[in-house]
Parts: C-alpha cells; sequence; structure tokens
C-alpha cells in the first residue's frame, strides 16, 4: 500500500456519488443505493465476490450503463443529469480500462494507442486515418512510459495480454483523464504480470496524480496497491476502509464464512 501525496489537502471531491442505483430487466438490483466521495489523486480499489455491483458501480460512473436513480458529480458537474453532446466531452476526461484489453487486434500498437485521441482529434483527420505530429509523439511518449515503444508497429494481436493491457494504458494516457477507471484490469493475467500491469496504473495515479477507481479480485493486490478500500456485496457498499484495517472477519463479512483467501505473490 503506497500514500499518494496526492491523497491529502483537498477540498472537492473529484467525484460523489449519491443514491447510485442500479436494476436491471427481471428486477435484479445490482447497485443498492451506493454513496461515496472520492478526493482528488486517491487510489480507490473495488472489492466483492462476483455479480457484487463492481462492474456495475464502474460503468454507471461513466454512463455506460444508465443508472436507475441517483446522481454520479464529477468535478461539480452532474454526469447524469449531462445531455449525450455532454456526456461525449465529459467522458473524454474519465479514462477506461477493461479486462479484455478492448484493443482493435488487427490495427498496430500505435493506431491503437492514438484512438485515445480520437474524442479530441478533427473529425475529417480521424475518418482519413491522419495523426497531427505531435498526437504521433504524445503517442510514442505513452508507448515509451509503459516499456513497450519498441511494439509501436506490431499488430496488437501479436502482444501478450499484458503487453495489450500495457497497450490500454497507453491509449488512455492519451486522453490525459481527470478520473481512471479500471474493471478487472489484470483479471486474465498470471501473477507476476499483473504486479507489473499495476505498477503502472499507480505510477500513473502517483506522478500524475490522475484519481484512480480500480476493480480487483486479490485482496492481496488491494492491499498493495490502495489507499483505501470499497468493498461491495449484493449490491450494496458494505464496506469503506484502509486496506491495512481488512482482517480475517472483515474478510469474511466481505466474501462470506466459507471463503478463503488467495495471495498474489
Amino acid at each position: 500500500m503506497h500514500s499518494s501525496p496526492f491523497t491529502l489537502h483537498f477540498e472537492q471531491p473529484v467525484l460523489e456519488v449519491r443514491g447510485l442505483t442500479k436494476i436491471f430487466p427481471g428486477g435484479t438490483r445490482a447497485l443498492d443505493d451506493v454513496s461515496v466521495s472520492v478526493p482528488d489523486g486517491q487510489f480507490v480499489v473495488v472489492i466483492g465476490l462476483s455479480g457484487a455491483g463492481k462492474s456495475t458501480f464502474l460503468r454507471c460512473i461513466n454512463r455506460l450503463l444508465e443508472p436507475t436513480s441517483g446522481r454520479v458529480i464529477l468535478d461539480g458537474e452532474e454526469v447524469t443529469a449531462a445531455s449525450l453532446k455532454r456526456l461525449r466531452q465529459i467522458r473524454r476526461q474519465i479514462g477506461m480500462i477493461f479486462q479484455q484489453f478492448n484493443l482493435i487486434k488487427r490495427e498496430s500498437v500505435l493506431i491503437n494507442v492514438l484512438a485515445g485521441a480520437l474524442g479530441s482529434a478533427h473529425l475529417l483527420h480521424s475518418l482519413i486515418g491522419y495523426w497531427p505530429k505531435a498526437d504521433v509523439e504524445r503517442a510514442m511518449a505513452n508507448l515509451e512510459r509503459v516499456g513497450i515503444a519498441e511494439k509501436a508497429f506490431q499488430r496488437a494481436d501479436t502482444l501478450s495480454g499484458g503487453q495489450q493491457q500495457r497497450v490500454a494504458i497507453a491509449r488512455t494516457l492519451m486522453q490525459e483523464p481527470r478520473l481512471l477507471l479500471a474493471d478487472e484490469p489484470v483479471a486474465s493475467l498470471d501473477p507476476a504480470t499483473s504486479h507489473s500491469v499495476m505498477r503502472y496504473v499507480e505510477q500513473i495515479n502517483r506522478e500524475d496524480g490522475i484519481t484512480v477507481i480500480c476493480n480487483l479480485h486479490f485482496l492481496s493486490l488491494a492491499r498493495r496497491y490502495a489507499d483505501r478500500v470499497l468493498a461491495f456485496r449484493a449490491g450494496q457498499l458494505v464496506a469503506d476502509l484502509p486496506p491495512e484495517a481488512i482482517d480475517g472477519a472483515k474478510f469474511r463479512e466481505i466474501y462470506g464464512e466459507d471463503a478463503v483467501e488467495v495471495e498474489v505473490a
């Protein structure tokens, strides 16, 4: 666990979630009246069983899923009240990393990273595949930052899983986001690669001051990287505490009496 210099001395939270509820067709209540404030620069890890509401929580923040009720406020602006046009602009401030990378597999690594700048690119230029020199240089710098600049002209689907996730991180950096959402970013990776990817996410948080909300399966990773842990169970926020406060009793409360903790070395 690290203590980010950006977690201190704040007045306005970067993100406020108030009474967030999501009910899917058929009546499944995936989120149940969730409220939380996240200060600028904090590294938040969200834990809980599969189906607890973690992914729904992230997707409601940027309205990839429309909440049934409640409010999401980013830097004082209500995301849940934004028009579709304004929502597209707000989403430029919210980077997202997915478990399955979401790369254009047949395109080069460089083109995939440049796709992160589409929100600010001139429409005609993006349609004809023209990228300003400044964008290309920035994309290469972001690939350098995640340690794979030498892969820039390879097809994305020739890379390993960990390398593809690093491409996804570099793509997100092109947005220069205010908030980074990471939905199980290491769930499909081996332990050593998981730490490699998480260290890049940690670097973005610590060096750039970008607020991070990251869903993780493994509590050992939460203890290593989080400033703060949110625990979900059956769509409800059941714990909000520092990672070192999650002892055996709290673990069983979150995951159930029969759960056994698995360490990621």
